[in-house]
């Protein structure tokens, strides 16, 4: 069964224009073999074949490296696969409507951009963990609302609720999120910019290494 304790250290978000189809798995397993924690499917294609294949692939092996497997948006192809969980963004269903259709065992995670307004509603509704961001210039959302680590500090005040931080995140500017309280690291690009496996092991082992010595000096 799955815990909360599990939503700790790296985050890894797949991205279909940076993973060819042909290295997909490849460099799925990579990440997952250097240690990322949590990896989330995010394919916005309408290819339905592809995205069920590829996302039963990755909920096996999320599994056999014991990471939590996230779908992003697709309630449907959550359920269908029994993946770990769902995060849903501002135009999906609410956390609320989700759980009706998940059930009490499965993660939800919502985004809350920069407002801590979202991350009490979301806490309010009973979400798993809550992601804030863009914490800095992201290649991949770059007109994404600018976060500050000052929401971090301020959630946690109030809550003890799981706290993932994304956008523009790498090894050189992550430590002050870890500092003021994140738990999660999403990375996208910093990872999945190169279809070289040994580049995504080394960023994943890099990334974990500034996470763990920061969270436990």
């Amino acid at each position: 069964m799955l815990t909360l304790k599990q939503l700790h250290g790296l985050y890894v978000i797949t991205h279909e224009q940076l993973m060819p189809e042909q290295h997909f798995m490849q460099m799925a397993e990579a990440s997952l073999a250097a240690g990322a924690s949590i990896l989330q499917y995010r394919d916005k294609s309408t290819d339905t074949a592809k995205r069920l294949e590829q996302a039963e692939n990755l909920k096996k092996a999320c599994h056999k490296h014991a990471a939590i497997f996230i779908i992003n948006d697709d309630i449907s192809l959550a359920k269908k696969i029994d993946a770990d969980g769902v995060h849903l963004g501002r135009e999906d269903l609410s956390v609320k409507e989700a759980r009706e259709q998940l059930g009490t065992e499965k993660i939800i995670g919502v985004s809350c951009y920069n407002q801590i307004s979202l991350a009490r509603e979301a806490i309010d509704q009973k979400a798993d963990y809550i992601a804030f961001g863009s914490f800095f210039n992201s290649s991949v959302k770059p007109d994404a609302a600018v976060a500050s680590p000052n929401l971090i500090t301020e959630i946690k005040k109030i809550s003890d609720i799981p706290v993932c931080c994304i956008g523009g995140i790498n090894i050189n500017n992550c430590k002050p999120l870890i500092e003021s309280g994140a738990d999660m690291l999403a990375v996208i690009s910093e990872v999945f910019s190169s279809t070289d496996e040994k580049h995504i092991h080394d960023r994943c082992r890099q990334l974990s290494l500034v996470f763990n010595v920061t969270t436990h000096p």
